[in-house]
Protein backbone atom coordinates (compact mmCIF):
# COMPACT_ATOMS: atom_id res chain seq x y z
CA UNK A 1 0.00 0.00 0.00
CA UNK A 2 2.77 2.28 0.76
CA UNK A 3 4.29 1.77 -2.55
CA UNK A 4 1.33 2.57 -4.08
CA UNK A 5 0.65 5.86 -2.36
CA UNK A 6 4.77 6.60 -3.14
CA UNK A 7 3.78 5.49 -7.17
CA UNK A 8 1.08 7.66 -7.27
CA UNK A 9 2.78 10.68 -5.09
CA UNK A 10 5.79 10.47 -7.52
CA UNK A 11 2.96 10.66 -10.43
CA UNK A 12 1.47 13.75 -9.29
CA UNK A 13 5.05 15.35 -8.59
CA UNK A 14 5.83 15.03 -11.86
CA UNK A 15 2.26 15.54 -13.79
CA UNK A 16 2.93 18.80 -11.94
CA UNK A 17 5.94 19.52 -13.90
CA UNK A 18 3.97 18.37 -17.12
CA UNK A 19 0.88 21.11 -16.13
CA UNK A 20 3.09 23.64 -15.43
CA UNK A 21 4.51 23.25 -19.10
CA UNK A 22 1.37 22.96 -20.47
CA UNK A 23 0.30 25.85 -19.02
CA UNK A 24 3.44 27.99 -20.25
CA UNK A 25 2.82 26.28 -23.68
CA UNK A 26 -0.85 27.18 -23.19
CA UNK A 27 -0.60 30.43 -21.64
CA UNK A 28 -2.60 32.54 -24.10
CA UNK A 29 -5.55 30.16 -23.69
CA UNK A 30 -5.18 29.91 -19.95
CA UNK A 31 -5.02 33.51 -19.35
CA UNK A 32 -8.64 33.96 -19.56
CA UNK A 33 -9.20 30.71 -17.10
CA UNK A 34 -8.91 31.51 -13.57
CA UNK A 35 -6.69 29.12 -11.73
CA UNK A 36 -9.37 27.01 -9.39
CA UNK A 37 -9.18 23.43 -7.41
CA UNK A 38 -11.02 20.59 -9.11
CA UNK A 39 -14.43 20.54 -9.03
CA UNK A 40 -16.30 17.75 -7.65
CA UNK A 41 -16.75 15.22 -10.35
CA UNK A 42 -17.70 11.44 -10.35
CA UNK A 43 -15.13 10.02 -12.99
CA UNK A 44 -15.98 6.73 -14.37
CA UNK A 45 -14.33 3.42 -14.07
CA UNK A 46 -12.73 3.67 -17.31
CA UNK A 47 -11.57 7.02 -16.42
CA UNK A 48 -9.73 5.87 -13.57
CA UNK A 49 -8.39 3.03 -14.97
CA UNK A 50 -7.03 5.29 -17.23
CA UNK A 51 -5.63 7.53 -14.84
CA UNK A 52 -4.07 4.69 -12.91
CA UNK A 53 -2.32 3.24 -16.27
CA UNK A 54 -1.03 6.47 -17.12
CA UNK A 55 0.04 7.16 -13.57
CA UNK A 56 2.48 3.79 -13.30
CA UNK A 57 3.95 5.37 -16.32
CA UNK A 58 4.15 8.42 -15.59
CA UNK A 59 6.40 7.37 -12.52
CA UNK A 60 8.67 5.48 -14.83
CA UNK A 61 9.24 8.07 -16.92
CA UNK A 62 9.96 10.10 -14.09
CA UNK A 63 12.69 7.96 -12.17
CA UNK A 64 14.39 7.60 -15.70
CA UNK A 65 14.48 11.20 -16.35
CA UNK A 66 15.52 12.52 -12.78
CA UNK A 67 18.75 10.30 -13.07
CA UNK A 68 19.07 11.90 -16.18
CA UNK A 69 18.45 15.50 -14.64
CA UNK A 70 21.14 14.53 -12.23
CA UNK A 71 23.68 14.12 -14.35
CA UNK A 72 22.87 17.43 -16.59
CA UNK A 73 25.49 19.88 -16.47
CA UNK A 74 24.16 22.81 -16.68
CA UNK A 75 21.06 24.82 -16.70
CA UNK A 76 19.91 24.54 -20.30
CA UNK A 77 20.77 20.94 -20.17
CA UNK A 78 18.40 20.58 -17.23
CA UNK A 79 15.26 22.65 -18.95
CA UNK A 80 15.76 20.49 -21.94
CA UNK A 81 15.89 17.14 -19.74
CA UNK A 82 12.59 18.72 -18.06
CA UNK A 83 10.77 19.99 -21.45
CA UNK A 84 11.89 16.18 -22.59
CA UNK A 85 10.66 14.28 -19.67
CA UNK A 86 7.51 16.61 -19.95
CA UNK A 87 6.65 15.67 -23.53
CA UNK A 88 6.94 12.22 -22.64
CA UNK A 89 4.32 12.21 -19.49
CA UNK A 90 1.70 14.46 -21.68
CA UNK A 91 2.28 11.65 -24.71
CA UNK A 92 1.80 8.92 -21.54
CA UNK A 93 -1.33 10.77 -20.18
CA UNK A 94 -2.62 10.92 -23.86
CA UNK A 95 -1.94 7.67 -24.81
CA UNK A 96 -3.90 6.20 -22.00
CA UNK A 97 -6.91 8.19 -23.50
CA UNK A 98 -7.30 10.66 -21.36
CA UNK A 99 -6.71 14.65 -21.67
CA UNK A 100 -4.00 16.10 -19.28
CA UNK A 101 -6.55 18.15 -17.54
CA UNK A 102 -9.14 15.13 -17.24
CA UNK A 103 -5.76 13.56 -15.69
CA UNK A 104 -4.48 16.68 -13.44
CA UNK A 105 -8.72 17.27 -12.10
CA UNK A 106 -8.68 12.91 -11.32
CA UNK A 107 -4.95 14.10 -9.66
CA UNK A 108 -6.56 16.82 -7.63
CA UNK A 109 -9.30 14.81 -6.74
CA UNK A 110 -7.78 11.89 -5.19
CA UNK A 111 -5.47 13.67 -3.22
CA UNK A 112 -8.86 15.42 -1.70
CA UNK A 113 -10.56 11.84 -1.60
CA UNK A 114 -9.36 9.35 0.28
CA UNK A 115 -11.84 6.87 -0.81
CA UNK A 116 -11.09 7.40 -4.39
CA UNK A 117 -7.65 7.05 -3.68
CA UNK A 118 -8.07 4.25 -2.11
CA UNK A 119 -10.22 2.99 -5.44
CA UNK A 120 -7.63 4.23 -7.82
CA UNK A 121 -4.92 2.24 -6.29
CA UNK A 122 -7.04 -1.43 -6.31
CA UNK A 123 -7.64 -0.57 -9.86
CA UNK A 124 -3.56 -0.08 -10.13
CA UNK A 125 -2.94 -3.44 -8.77
CA UNK A 126 -4.87 -5.57 -10.62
Amino acid sequence: MQRMTALFSAALLSLGLAATAQAQQDSAANAEQPQATAPAQDFSDQQLQQFADASQEIAVISQEYTQQLQSAEDEQAQQDVRQEANDEMVKAVQDSGLEVDTFNAIGQAIQQDPELMQRVQEMAQS
